[in-house]
């Protein structure tokens, strides 16, 4: 009869769960050790998850102050045609009518010149210069608008948020507009020559005339654009460099004041003329040409960094 509560005191006392202090016949005992088992089984459980809770958060804090990688950024040349061919399919809809606009005045230009103009180097600068004047018309008007309205309406934030360098972007958009000005351009050189009477033997030299005079304007365009405090004031520039093209490069050199034709030096479309001017030539000299066209790709470079700083001026106000 004593072996059986030894027994269950024991069991008490290792705390297994069921028993009870007075089924074992041992109270004391058995409540003791019961209760300082199922505290040492919870102390640990709660000390080893409140561990576990303080690593967790620990990790996560460490996570949280760590910045998430951001993506690398993107080179120039894949930058820019994406900037190309995205101004290309935007502006495609909405300048191809004012590109009929541009060609169409300038061919009623000529026309008009027609009954002053008889033929000579006069006839060849009045073709040469309406030809180009379709390049400014588009690249150094249309982009003039066209960035101060995206500096105006906040849309540079949106490119300012891409991973593209600056110069694509201007680039792109240069090369764009210029893009529109091929046709009209050659539709001009083509109906001036049959006008005048010239030779179309050395047209292809349109080929180097069109993007390098299209450059410079443009990048002088996107200057004025993003340097105008406001749309209104980049529209004026864009219209009043258009119509510097326009008398300065449609008018012949030889009438001109000496003082004129200083300005008429610094026009960045002046050189792209001449060279075209003298493509109409029985024996052009081919040297003077390539200079023309060299010092039209200088302007062209020097014009696009200044609307490169002047798109990054205006991005980050």
């Amino acid at each position: 009869m004593s072996v059986m509560p030894a027994v269950s005191g024991v069991s008490g006392a290792t705390g297994v769960p069921g028993v009870s202090g007075a089924s074992a016949g041992l109270p004391g005992a058995s409540g003791v050790s019961g209760t300082s088992g199922a505290s040492a089984v919870s102390g640990t459980s709660g000390a080893s998850g409140d561990a576990g809770t303080s690593g967790a958060s620990g990790d996560a804090g460490e996570a949280g102050d760590v910045p998430a990688p951001l993506a690398a950024r993107a080179r120039l040349f894949p930058a820019l045609v994406a900037v190309y061919r995205a101004q290309l399919s935007r502006a495609r809809v909405a300048r191809i009518p004012l590109l009929f606009v541009a060609t169409f005045q300038s061919i009623g230009i000529m026309i008009l010149m027609r009954g002053v103009v008889d033929g000579g180097s006069e006839a060849r600068s009045v073709v040469a210069g309406s030809s180009v004047l379709v390049v400014a018309f588009v690249a150094l008007n249309l982009l003039a608008q066209y960035f101060g309205q995206l500096r105006a309406s906040g849309g540079l934030d949106h490119y300012a948020t891409l991973p593209v360098p600056p110069s694509a972007v201007v680039l792109g958009a240069a090369a764009a507009y210029a893009s529109f000005t091929v046709p009209g351009t050659a539709v001009t050189a083509v109906m001036g020559s049959v006008l005048f009477q010239l030779p179309m033997t050395n047209l292809w030299i349109l080929l180097a005339v069109i993007p390098l005079s299209g450059a410079a304007l443009a990048g002088l365009g996107a200057a004025l654009g993003l340097l105008a405090p406001r749309q209104e004031l980049a529209t004026l520039c864009g219209q009043l460099g258009m119509s510097a093209a326009l008398l300065l490069g449609v008018l012949p050199a030889a009438r001109m004041p000496q003082v004129v034709s200083y300005a008429r030096d610094l026009l960045p479309s002046t050189y792209g003329v001449e060279a075209l001017a003298r493509s109409f030539d029985g024996q052009p000299d081919w040297w003077v040409v390539c200079a023309d066209l060299g010092v039209c790709a200088g302007v062209a470079v020097v014009s696009l960094a200044a609307a490169t700083w002047a798109y990054r001026r205006a991005a980050v106000r």
